[in-house]
């Protein structure tokens, strides 16, 4: 691995966790661009998104923005479904071209648009919550991502929470989710690399810096902008394949 890759990854831990996210979407598509084999990337991934997603949530959670009542429906539902998507195994093929069509919602979040959140925050639907999260449990298992990035745009389409209480929540849920996934994986049995320590170490201290200052109103549309388009070539990689 070259000082690009290891900068990228502590790019990624970063802006990730500085919007509540542990950065699983955007470490398959470092990991993608640098053509690594799918049954490594998916157990790294979530291995670098419990270290990152579980300080972020530490931060968001001493500023008081974790809602309990918000978080558990998704919760209770996802983290047994990850438990069983992390049983599959999927083509390799068609694992690159679901990871680049994830990737559209990074890209999206990272460029800066924001969706739209009332004054006045709407009653939560429970069975909804438990479908919602069931769903994006399953698909975070088979892939290797936390789920953050599916959730965090419906809490907020639905107006169940605001920027700050929807990040808070995520980074809960995807550190679960990942722990859950990689239990899956675990039950196959998976290729450990000695190089996941530094991974580790680096999204460690990425996830640190970011969650920080993410959780006192940090921003910073340039640097977001340089990681989008890195996920966007990666996409576009993946999506060709």
């Amino acid at each position: 691995m070259d000082i690009v890759f290891y900068s990228l990854l502590f790019l990624v831990a970063f802006l990730y966790a500085s919007v509540g996210h542990g950065g699983a979407s955007g470490y398959l598509a470092l990991m993608a661009f640098y053509s690594f084999a799918p049954e490594i990337m998916r157990p790294t991934a979530l291995i670098l998104n419990i270290f990152v997603s579980g300080i972020a949530f530490i931060q968001y959670y001493r500023g008081g923005y974790f809602r309990w009542a918000l978080f558990w429906p998704f919760a209770a539902a996802s983290i047994p479904s990850a438990y069983m998507g992390g049983l599959i195994s999927v083509d390799a093929s068609l694992y690159k071209k679901i990871v680049g069509v994830l990737l559209i919602f990074p890209i999206i979040r990272l460029l800066g648009v924001k969706l739209k959140t009332e004054e006045t925050i709407k009653e939560q639907n429970i069975f909804l919550s438990l479908f919602i999260g069931a769903i994006i449990g399953f698909l975070s298992g088979m892939i290797g991502i936390g789920g953050g990035i599916l959730l965090s745009p419906i809490i907020l389409l639905l107006h169940w929470a605001d920027m700050k209480q929807t990040a808070a929540v995520s980074t809960l849920f995807i550190f679960l989710n990942s722990l859950s996934g990689l239990g899956g994986l675990l039950t196959k049995g998976f290729q450990f690399e000695i190089q996941m320590v530094w991974f580790v170490l680096i999204a460690v201290n990425g996830g640190l810096a970011g969650s920080y200052f993410g959780a006192k109103k940090f921003e910073s549309l340039f640097l977001r902008r340089i990681l989008a388009a890195v996920l966007v070539i990666s996409a576009i990689k993946l999506l060709t394949i």
